[in-house]
């Protein structure tokens, strides 16, 4: 039964092989996973975590083979077993993509790797917060690579085929203005950042295709981190999200919403935890405040969600900030002080607003309605070229 289990494997692996796109994500090129061993490749669902492990493994002519956990045939039988059986096929290493919904998937791979010392075996997943449970047995075996949600600077490479290096926005390079002159920046951007932060825009239908992947994250990848959860605690989840698309005000009243649902504080702040371990939330905390609060501000973690759900347009683009200065930076603050400006990032002070946003005490005014900086306001796409 395996042996046609592998056989089927084998060509659901060469069917899939004929829809990698000639244009791939720039982030792929950071991901030096070529000599490792052991690999563990995370991010949210529709962000090319496939497309990147398929594709590193055609081109470099590897004799690997891919399969996805969560299919029917596959989930029906011990993962051990079948990859076992993979390796002594001939194949010299595995990428099991979605490995989570593996039965006991991380003793099996902790094992796997253990028993096979000269084969290779790359894991995958949509939510590092599953992973985050699995992974203690295999940290000393597997390095972790995460993917994020794609930069504008990545859409303007797939979809324009135009190349741009990062950009340092505390120091910008006005060489970058020249490159970008023959082409409507703020048209492209604000298709961007409406239809165009996953890499599955180029399937079409993306808010279509965006509302499924939100659902399966919470309702698929969350329940199997938090084994007590109940059905009452995802319907919370799905709350906040809807709350927070449409709020005026980017936060939660926490007294509000348990006495809404029937919830304790402890239990909800350990909901909105693990949303913003899951990546579907960021929390933006003041400085010294504890985890376990609700923070000072929070967002939906991809701000094509807010326009996909008709929400509230003036969250979209501090959200686009804070999903920008996370990539690049350790921490980025709430201000102490709202009066002062909105962010600290490296002892910066950053305000995001329009045009006429007034700067108040910032370092940088962020603005989304300018094509080119003027003194220290920065167009807001330029954050988008920073990874």
């Amino acid at each position: 039964m395996i042996e046609e289990i592998i056989d089927q494997i084998e060509l659901t692996f060469e069917r899939i092989k004929n829809y990698i796109p000639e244009r791939k994500r720039l982030f792929y090129n950071n991901i030096q996973i070529d000599n490792i061993r052991g690999a563990l490749v995370y991010g949210l669902r529709g962000v090319g975590k496939t497309t990147f492990l398929i594709d590193k493994i055609v081109n470099s002519k590897r004799n690997f083979l891919y399969l996805s956990a969560d299919t029917p045939i596959i989930s029906s039988l011990p993962l051990y077993d079948i990859v076992s059986a993979i390796f002594k096929r001939g194949y010299d290493g595995v990428v099991i993509d979605e490995v989570h919904y593996a039965n006991k998937w991380s003793v099996h791979v902790k094992a796997l790797y253990d028993d096979y010392p000269g084969s290779t075996i790359w894991i995958s997943d949509s939510s590092n917060i599953i992973l985050k449970r699995g992974v203690a047995d295999l940290s000393r075996r597997f390095v972790q690579f995460r993917i994020p949600l794609m930069s504008f600077r990545e859409y303007l490479f797939l979809t324009q085929n135009i190349l741009i290096d990062t950009v340092d926005f505390f120091n910008i390079n006005k060489n970058l203005f020249r490159k970008l002159k023959n082409i409507n920046i703020l048209k492209l951007f604000n298709d961007y950042i409406n239809t165009g932060i996953r890499p599955i825009f180029s399937e079409g239908e993306y808010c279509l295709r965006l509302k499924g992947l939100l659902e399966k994250s919470i309702y698929y990848d969350i329940p199997f981190y938090v084994s007590s959860i109940q059905d009452n605690h995802l319907r919370v989840i799905n709350a906040i999200i809807g709350h927070l698309i449409n709020a005026p005000v980017p936060t939660i009243n926490i007294s509000g919403m348990c006495s809404e649902w029937g919830l304790g504080k402890e239990k909800l702040y350990n909901l909105l935890y693990v949303m913003e371990q899951s990546e579907l939330i960021n929390i933006i905390r003041k400085p010294g405040k504890s985890v376990y609060t609700k923070g000072s501000k929070i967002f939906i973690s991809d701000p094509s969600i807010y326009s996909c759900f008709k929400g509230n347009i003036g969250s979209v683009r501090e959200a686009f900030v804070v999903m920008c200065l996370k990539e690049k930076f350790n921490n980025i603050f709430a201000s102490k002080d709202e009066k002062d400006c909105d962010f600290i990032v490296d002892n910066f002070k950053i305000e995001v607003g329009g045009k006429n946003k007034k700067k108040k005490n910032a370092d940088f005014v962020i603005s989304d309605d300018i094509d080119v900086p003027v003194r220290n306001r920065i167009p807001l796409w330029i954050l988008g070229l920073i990874y």
